[in-house]
C-alpha cells in the first residue's frame, strides 16, 4: 500500500473496504524475492563513464547524466533487478560521485534517483589509474607508479583536512574571511566527515591493503571494495576494517592483474565475515545476476538463501539501503520479484518485476 510492504506471512486477511482496490496474483508453484540490487553498474549513463582528464574528478556527478531512455532498463527489469548503483569509470584514483536508481522504465532521470540512498563516490586502485598501457601520449599524468598511488590520496585528504579547518575557522569566528567554495574538496571532506561512501575499484591483495591503511590513518570506513578479486586473500582484514566486498562471481585472466582471480573468492570472504555481494559491471550480466547468485553454492558451498543475499539484501547493506530495500519485511519499499521457480535454477525465468507497488515488467 502506497508503494511499501504493509505484511508478510501466511493467511493475512485485509480489512473489507480494501478488499475491492486490490491487485491478487495467483502465485502457486512460484517463487517470490526481493528485487535484485547491482552494487556495481554503468549502464544508465550518457557520454561515457570516465572524466579521466584529472587523477581526482571528485567534483563531477553520475547523477547529471543518467539516462533514462536506454533499453537496458526493460531487458534489466526483464532479469527482476530493480536498484542499481551507477558509478563513475576506474581512470582516476578519485573518481566522480555515483547514483544509485531504481529502475522506474518510463520516468525520467531525477525520477528514478533512489532519494533515500546516501551519497557516493568511485575510487580507484591498480592498473587503470596508473595509465598502465594506455600508450606514449599517457605518461605525465600523476600517478605512473603503485607507489603513487596512496601518496595521492594522502596528498588529496590533506588538502581537504585543510580546507575542512579553513571552513570551520570561517564559522566559528576566528576567520573573517569567507572561504572559496572547492567543489572537488568539498566532496573529499564529506567522505572525512561520514556523509559519502567510498566504492573502490581494487585487484591486488598488496593494494588492498594498503588503501585500507591510508582511509584508516584518516579516520575514514571504506563503504566496498569492487571487483576485490584478490580478496580471499585478506579477507580477514577487510572483514576487520568493516568494508563491502563486491565481486565478480567468475570473471578472470582479462589482464594481468587479474591473474589470481577464483570463482569461489565470494564464498571464502562471506566465510570470513566479510559482507559479499555480486555485482555486474556490465549491461548484459545485469540481466543475469540471479544466476551470478548460484554461482557461489556451486563455487564455495554457500548455503542457496545466503547466495540469494548476494544480489539483494548484502548490496542493500553495503549501499547502505538496507532500511528499505533488501529483502521483504513490513515497512520496506514493495519492491519485489516473481520467478517461474527457484532464481538460483538455470531453467528459471522472472515473470513479474514491481518497484513500490507498480509492475513495470
Amino acid at each position: 500500500q502506497h508503494g511499501h510492504i504493509l505484511e508478510v506471512g501466511q493467511s493475512l486477511t485485509l480489512p473489507p473496504d480494501d478488499l475491492g482496490s486490490c491487485v491478487i496474483i495467483d502465485a502457486q508453484g512460484k517463487h517470490l524475492t526481493p528485487g535484485l540490487i547491482d552494487a556495481h553498474s554503468h549502464s544508465m549513463i550518457m557520454g561515457g563513464v570516465n572524466e579521466g582528464t584529472m587523477p581526482s574528478t571528485a567534483m563531477v556527478r553520475v547523477s547529471d547524466v543518467v539516462n533514462s531512455e536506454t533499453d537496458n532498463l526493460y531487458y534489466q527489469l526483464a532479469g527482476g533487478l530493480t536498484t542499481a548503483n551507477l558509478l563513475h569509470g576506474s581512470a582516476n584514483p578519485i573518481g566522480g560521485q555515483n547514483a544509485v536508481i531504481k529502475l522506474r522504465w518510463g520516468a525520467g532521470p531525477d525520477a528514478m534517483i533512489f532519494a533515500e540512498a546516501p551519497a557516493g563516490i568511485k575510487f580507484a586502485l591498480g592498473e587503470n589509474v596508473k595509465q598502465s598501457n594506455w600508450g606514449e601520449a599517457r605518461t605525465t599524468r600523476f600517478p605512473q607508479s603503485r607507489m603513487g598511488v596512496p601518496v595521492f590520496y594522502e596528498n588529496r585528504f590533506t588538502a581537504a583536512l585543510a580546507y575542512q579547518q579553513t571552513w570551520q575557522a570561517f564559522h566559528d569566528g576566528s576567520n573573517p574571511k569567507r572561504p572559496r567554495i572547492d567543489l572537488e574538496l568539498e566532496a573529499l571532506v564529506e567522505i572525512l566527515e561520514g556523509e559519502r561512501l567510498i566504492h573502490c575499484h581494487s585487484y591486488r591483495q598488496d593494494e588492498i591493503l594498503v588503501f585500507l591503511r591510508v582511509m584508516e590513518r584518516f579516520g575514514i570506513q571504506v563503504g566496498t571494495l569492487q571487483h576485490v578479486l584478490e580478496g580471499y586473500k585478506v579477507a580477514d582484514e577487510i572483514a576487520a576494517h568493516g568494508a563491502g566486498a563486491s565481486c565478480f562471481s567468475d570473471w578472470w585472466a582479462y589482464k594481468f592483474e587479474v591473474l589470481d582471480a577464483i570463482p569461489y573468492a565470494g564464498s571464502l570472504m562471506h566465510q570470513r565475515g566479510a559482507l559479499v555481494s555480486f555485482n555486474s559491471d556490465d549491461s548484459d550480466l545485469a540481466r543475469r545476476l540471479y544466476l551470478e547468485a548460484a554461482k557461489a553454492v556451486k563455487y564455495g558451498d554457500t548455503p542457496p538463501e545466503e547466495a540469494l543475499c548476494f544480489v539483494t539484501l548484502y548490496p542493500a547493506q553495503q549501499l547502505r539501503i538496507d532500511r528499505w530495500v533488501g529483502s521483504l519485511e513490513a515497512g520496506k519499499h514493495a519492491d519485489f520479484v516473481l520467478w517461474s521457480g527457484s532464481p538460483l535454477d538455470t531453467s528459471t525465468i522472472c515473470l513479474e518485476t514491481w518497484i513500490e507497488g507498480v509492475r513495470y515488467f
